[in-house]
């Protein structure tokens, strides 16, 4: 990859982007729940966010995966809530109980030029998908004053296609969840409907922008997609339909972290069908599946 055009965002009028997505917010339509509120007036929908961002912490994170972390850290902003709402998510007091504080667009801005300056490999929005102008309007402010690390959205991958499409040339990394293959599990355990049939379209786009993850000579990320899947207990998440969908619609060099850390969290022991962790068995066959499917990049 050519690092004279690295990061992408320098090839984009921030500024315009971000006057663009601001309008949105006046009915607000960032996210597939389409909530259509005015969040100028303070009104919140289903992300429960107005308009000021809320960050719950930030600060180099070594849990990521390792194109991300290096030796220097990924440099990870955690804002507040999130637009879907899992009931064993694991950082349920940030995702669903909103802890944090609202920060300024300025003051946003300031912390990914702080994550830079310490040394971090990239900037990681986590849950970003509510905040997205705001984001932006940050990401105009601290490039002009000489941001240069690359962007990841890591999202919770219920993301409109539409918005995704926007957004395009200002991503470098989009490091989205693959949490359901069903919308029947997904409005069961997380209260969205079309989770899946959003999902698709959302891995499709980011696949579109990005393609395949590429790493520079020391083994760090640069551009390109990685995709995350929790394994569930009990089949929950239909994990073989979303690999078939990775390894025949998107490309096989496809980036697949298939984690194994599901532990019983927030609502979930009120669901005996998901108040254990999952056995051995229940994780090695959905790496064997991954395998049979020939998918080449598959961390776990």
């Amino acid at each position: 990859m050519n690092e004279a055009i690295y990061p992408s965002y320098y090839n984009i009028d921030l500024y315009a982007l971000a006057e663009k997505l601001n309008k949105i917010l006046e009915s607000c339509t960032l996210c597939p729940h389409k909530c259509g509120i005015n969040r100028f007036k303070s009104a919140t929908g289903k992300c429960r966010t107005k308009l000021a961002p809320k960050i719950s912490s930030f600060g180099p994170h070594y849990g990521e995966e390792k194109e991300l972390v290096g030796k220097r850290g990924s440099g990870t902003i955690f804002f507040s809530y999130c637009n879907l709402q899992c009931l064993y998510c694991q950082n349920y007091e940030i995702s669903q109980l909103g802890e944090g504080k609202e920060v300024t667009i300025e003051e946003l801005a300031g912390i990914m030029l702080y994550l830079e300056e310490i040394g971090c490999h990239n900037i990681n929005l986590v849950t970003p998908t509510h905040v997205i102008p705001q984001i932006i309007s940050a990401l105009a402010i601290a490039k002009d004053k000489g941001l240069k690390l690359p962007i990841v959205y890591n999202s919770g991958g219920y993301d409109d296609e539409q918005i995704l499409k926007l957004l395009a040339g200002v991503i470098d990394i989009y490091m989205p969840d693959a949490k359901y293959g069903t919308n029947e599990a997904a409005q069961k355990y997380s209260g969205i409907s079309n989770y899946w049939d959003v999902n698709q379209k959302a891995l499709l786009e980011m696949h579109r922008q990005v393609g395949d993850l590429i790493v520079n000579k020391n083994g760090i990320a640069r551009r390109g997609l990685i995709i995350r899947h929790l394994v569930l207990p009990n089949q929950i998440a239909s994990s073989f339909r979303i690999l078939d969908f990775i390894a025949t619609k998107l490309s096989l060099n496809t980036y697949v972290n298939i984690m194994p850390q599901y532990r019983p969290c927030y609502k979930a022991y009120n669901y005996p069908e998901l108040s254990r962790t999952i056995t051995d068995k229940e994780f090695y066959e959905v790496i064997e599946y991954a395998q049979s499917l020939g998918l080449k990049r598959i961390r776990h």
